[in-house]
């Protein structure tokens, strides 16, 4: 997988799918700054190196929408 630049990302959008994940990111103003779309075994590897941000998840089968501070993974 290429590595993406880290970007200014403030918040990032998350929709999980049953086979992938699709990202959004926004700077402080609300402009997107990413857009990626990810297979399950990607996700864990590309929010590690990630800087902290704001993360709002969204899953398909029942709309549930949470916000939760996300830190990349202390272990690796």
């Amino acid at each position: 997988m290429p590595k993406a630049p880290l970007l200014p990302i403030a918040t990032l959008g998350i929709d999980i799918g049953k086979n992938s994940f699709h990202l959004i990111g926004l700077d402080g103003r609300g402009a997107i700054v990413l857009r990626q779309k990810l297979s399950r075994g990607q996700v864990e590897q590309r929010l590690a190196n990630m800087p902290t941000c704001l993360s709002a998840w969204r899953r398909v089968w029942g709309l549930t929408i949470s916000a939760v501070r996300c830190w990349p993974s202390a272990t690796t």
